[in-house]
């Protein structure tokens, strides 16, 4: 069992562990090699669509999110082995949406992480079956027991996961997001939106390491806080991106929601206060880490570097 992060002495995390953009890249490198083993090429009929998963999967990213998931469990010396496995199930799920988002009939991207969208590379058929096909993984993933001992523990992250990415969040966003076309929206609307479309797989991505080390319910509601904080800052983000940053620096169309005339924190609050909204929202984030005292450190430094990034 993993031990609650207020039973322990805190400690004053090394430089490495908070340089987040070398954290990232360590953590990618560990969850690539975990979502290898995960998504072997196959041989026989089936083989078309495995290799459709493995290229929507492992094209690269930043993988924000498992890593969110490993630093999480850090903070209750949960095994890196069982971290890894989690942060593999949610960049499935991430990387399922982001292919069936890229669809004709959803965003119509031709272009993700640099490289052709999973339904130009393969065609929408297949696509569509990898983006179902990483769905299910990810739960059969949660659901071994390499991933947690306790199926207790288990079930939990499965429905956790399961709610982060259905109806009552990722899905429901994306809903209202395509229901958006057709009217304009508000800050509180856009921010509901963005709360489940975004916001709700990076929540769980935090509260997912307290599950894994069995916190105290003060402990995973400080994180799942964290959380939802975090996935406000990561969303204004992204909307500063799209009207400042390029095509080649985030390896995907910018400036779409402008050209669209769709409604984003930058179109609602100007570039100077979508910003200070960001801002506000990692302040908090980081004071909810209070808890935890220096073992959050690399947490509170992944906050201000997502309001911060320039891809």
């Amino acid at each position: 069992m993993a031990r609650s992060a207020s039973n322990r002495p805190t400690r004053i995390e090394d430089a490495r562990l908070t340089d987040v953009e070398t954290a990232l890249r360590e953590t990618a490198a560990a969850v690539d090699a975990t979502l290898e083993r995960l998504l072997p090429a196959a041989q026989g009929a089936e083989a078309r669509v495995a290799e459709a998963m493995r290229y929507a999967t492992l094209a690269g990213g930043k993988r924000l999110r498992p890593y969110l998931v490993v630093a999480g469990a850090d903070v209750f010396d949960v095994p890196r082995a069982a971290a890894l496995r989690a942060g593999a199930a949610v960049e499935m799920i991430h990387s399922y949406s982001l292919v069936h988002d890229d669809l004709p009939a959803m965003d119509d991207d031709d272009l993700r992480r640099g490289q052709p969208t999973c339904h130009v590379a393969f065609d929408e058929a297949t696509a569509i079956l990898a983006g179902d096909g990483l769905l299910t993984l990810a739960f059969e993933v949660l659901a071994a027991p390499e991933t947690h001992a306790d199926p207790a523990v288990r079930c939990r992250l499965t429905a956790g996961l399961a709610a982060a990415a259905g109806a009552r969040g990722m899905v429901g966003g994306q809903m209202i997001d395509l229901a958006a076309k057709d009217r304009t929206l508000g800050l509180d609307a856009i921010s509901h939106l963005q709360a489940l479309k975004t916001g709700a797989l990076i929540t769980f991505s935090c509260e997912a390491g307290a599950i894994l080390g069995e916190a105290t319910d003060d402990e995973r509601a400080a994180l799942v806080g964290y959380g939802r904080d975090l996935g406000l800052a990561f969303q204004i983000a992204d909307d500063l991106l799209d009207v400042e940053g390029s095509e080649a620096a985030m390896g995907k169309a910018v400036g779409k929601d402008a050209n669209a005339g769709k409604a984003t924190f930058v179109s609602l609050l100007g570039g100077a206060g979508a910003r200070e909204h960001g801002r506000a929202a990692v302040d908090r984030a980081i004071a909810r880490l209070v808890v935890f005292g220096d073992r959050a450190a690399p947490l509170a430094a992944t906050a201000r570097f997502v309001i911060d990034r320039h891809h």
